[in-house]
């Protein structure tokens, strides 16, 4: 799986320079917002299965392409260089609130929509806890790289007696 997504997202990145290169820049900008979508699942992949499942992801990728889709036509069909007298919604042109609000905006609440929704029982107290106490047995375990030598950490007073 993970060699196939890296495939299309090597794939995408060389379509989005010959696009650029030739000059065909609304191709390029849908190009560019698929390899941006691409990078999610990839970044999922490489936590590794045990932390991280990409299931959980597939939503978020989805909601992305299908904003960044609606942003980036939005824009191409209601701007052009030619037009001098544009129509407004609170006082921005048309193409720049549906830039700033499918392609900025929007795409900013999705992981706080995930944080609280899909993710919400991940960083429960038990979790936390655990995870504290592993923390603070391994620095107990090991010699910390600024504590004097043959020091086992810090004493209870707050001070070393060296």
């Amino acid at each position: 799986m993970r060699n196939k997504i890296v495939s299309v997202v090597g794939i995408l990145a060389t379509a989005a320079l010959v696009v650029a290169a030739l000059g065909f820049y609304r191709v390029f900008s849908y190009l560019a917002a698929a390899l941006i979508i691409g990078v999610l699942p990839i970044a999922a992949i490489e936590r590794g299965s045990q932390e991280f499942d990409l299931a959980p992801y597939t939503g978020i990728v989805a909601g992305l392409a299908v904003l960044f889709a609606i942003g980036l036509t939005g824009i191409w069909v209601l701007w052009n260089p030619d037009v001098t007298n544009y129509s407004y919604i609170l006082g921005i042109p048309q193409s720049t609130f549906i830039y700033i609000f499918f392609i900025w905006f929007l795409p900013l609440l999705a992981p706080v929509y995930y944080a609280m929704s899909v993710f919400g029982d991940t960083a429960n107290d038990e979790l936390v806890s655990e995870v504290m106490d592993d923390a603070r047995q391994a620095q107990r375990d090991t010699d910390l790289p600024l504590a004097p030598s043959g020091s086992s950490g810090v004493e209870s007073d707050g001070g070393s007696e060296r």
